[in-house]
């Protein structure tokens, strides 16, 4: 992920009491134990993490709203954002926490690193891109865990540990790619994979869930071992409990666990029946055994809530030395550093396409390598290994990212410019590569009452559980710098989505527009909206 400066707010406001928390049916007004989290979007409050501290504060970050704090007995929550202090939280991004013996306070975010406070919360000590480098800015859901003076913060890169509020870390990786310490004086390698999706701990050590299955880590007489656990047990994520009664954090707030009313339930009209995509569809570039999902956060004509560029691909973050496979068959036609330095290969397909205004040839394109394992003029076959993950260029994580253009031309310097940041021909990917097994696609448009596309527009209601480590929210509609598919015309795009029926929503002229969808497994789901 690339990130080009972040929202300037305040940073530790004091929000009144607005309406309790939307309960079921069957809950009486006695067991609302809870404050409304105020919602200024008006779609509800994104929780990707609840945790009670030794003092009985409730903390609760969000996706995109910062963290806020319920004090005991408080009537009001305290809302702590980003801003430009250097003392705020690093992102608005939460979903991690824990507690130290001494009233330590860590967060966790996705996408910018974690943080320390030692004075509940009013400011914050914070380890990003200038402390870790091009890597470990990814922490795990729930991924901070602490025992006594120890604090383990697992990321996408591995664990990092320290016995002394971060004055010196240890760094946990793998044995494949290039090391990499990022903060750590130390660094050690007894996991098999260090893309780590689950931290928790026993009497015996840490339990680390990673790409490869569940590993206890234990410092035994002859140093940190890494052995396999078959059966590892971990606390529910993102659950507390309150008044004896378990809560759960949902896209639109707290919500009792009994509590399984959709976030959005109503909706006028339903949008056609799903049907089959267009071909060619390509495979995916990272095996099944790795991580093929694709980075919910920053999908292609993203900006993550205002924060980043337009995006012109789609990422899928897996640790340095991953193998990058060949969506489709074709010839290499560049394959070396392109933008910043970044690693790249580019593959003009042997497919093309008939457009509106003619012949198109379609081209894929692999940023951020570690190493490239193919050169100009190759004929590649679908699946053959191009590349290895990395972080080359502008990126902040190990990760691909994976373009695909719809060219009217052959010229190379059109598809891959090291000066060009917002290239011509860039499409969704999302529509070209095939959806995992059993899920399928949800794409459509967004008109206001002039019948223009509405740029920047949010889609909420879709529900994907993976991969949780970057949470899907809303879908954005494409802006100026990204482009349609060919033959769909669409606005926006997401795959991956389990079957099921789904109520859809976007603001459109101040005016929330709703549609019921349907998904079916390998099919297309199209909706409009329109006021």
């Amino acid at each position: 992920m690339t990130r080009f400066g972040g929202p300037d707010v305040r940073r530790l406001i004091p929000v009144p009491l607005l309406t309790l928390v939307c309960l079921s049916a069957t809950t009486s007004l006695a067991a609302q134990a809870l404050p409304a989290l105020p919602d200024s979007s008006g779609w509800g409050v994104h929780v990707l993490a609840v945790a009670r501290d030794p003092a009985g504060s409730i903390w609760v970050g969000t996706y995109g709203q910062g963290v806020f704090r319920l004090r005991p007995k408080a009537t009001h929550w305290d809302h702590l954002l980003h801003d430009s202090t250097g003392t705020s939280l690093s992102w608005d991004f939460v979903h991690a926490f824990g507690f130290g013996p001494r009233g330590q306070v860590w967060y966790g975010t996705v996408g910018n690193g974690w943080g320390l406070s030692r004075d509940d919360g009013q400011t914050w000590t914070n380890w990003t891109f200038t402390e870790l480098g091009p890597e470990w800015q990814y922490v795990a859901p729930d991924g901070i865990v602490t025992r006594g003076d120890t604090t383990w913060v697992g990321t996408a890169d591995g664990v990092q540990m320290t016995t002394d509020d971060g004055a010196h870390w240890t760094a946990f990786v793998d044995s494949i790619g290039p090391p990499a310490r990022g903060p750590a004086d130390t660094g050690l390698a007894p996991l098999r994979n260090e893309y780590v999706r689950r931290l928790g701990l026993d009497r015996q050590g840490l339990l680390v869930t990673t790409l490869k299955g569940n590993q206890r880590l234990s410092l035994t007489a002859a140093g940190w071992a890494g052995g396999l656990v078959n059966n590892a047990v971990f606390t529910p994520r993102n659950r507390i409990l309150i008044g004896g009664r378990p809560w759960r954090g949902t896209p639109c707030g707290l919500k009792l666990l009994v509590d399984t009313i959709p976030c959005l339930s109503k909706a006028k009209r339903d949008a056609p029946p799903p049907r089959d995509p267009f071909r060619p569809l390509f495979q995916r570039p990272i095996d099944k055994g790795d991580n093929p999902y694709i980075d919910q956060t920053y999908r292609y004509g993203s900006t993550m809530g205002g924060n980043f560029q337009q995006h012109q691909g789609v990422e899928f973050n897996n640790p340095d030395g991953t193998p990058v496979h060949a969506i489709g068959s074709g010839r290499v036609v560049y394959a070396g550093p392109a933008e910043q330095g970044a690693l790249t290969v580019a593959i003009r397909h042997d497919t093309t396409i008939a457009g509106p205004g003619g012949r198109l040839r379609i081209f894929s394109v692999y940023y951020h390598n570690s190493a490239l394992k193919v050169r100009v003029g190759e004929r590649v076959r679908a699946g053959q290994v191009i590349s290895l993950v990395g972080n080359t260029g502008r990126a902040t994580n190990d990760h691909l990212h994976l373009e695909v253009h719809a060219a009217p031309t052959d010229e190379v310097s059109q598809i891959v410019d090291s000066l060009e940041r917002f290239p011509h021909y860039s499409t969704n990917p999302e529509l070209w590569i095939e959806p995992l097994p059993n899920t399928g696609t949800i794409a459509g448009q967004v008109f206001d009452a002039a019948g223009a596309a509405v740029p920047g527009a949010r889609i909420y209601g879709i529900l994907k559980p993976d991969p949780v480590e970057t949470p899907l929210s809303y879908a954005e509609t494409y802006r100026d710098k990204t482009h349609p598919h060919p033959l769909y015309g669409d606005h926006f795009a997401t795959t991956d989505v389990p079957p099921g029926s789904y109520v859809l929503g976007v603001e459109i002229e101040g005016r929330k527009v709703y549609r019921r969808v349907t998904v079916e497994a390998g099919k297309l789901t199209w909706v409009v909206f329109k006021p």
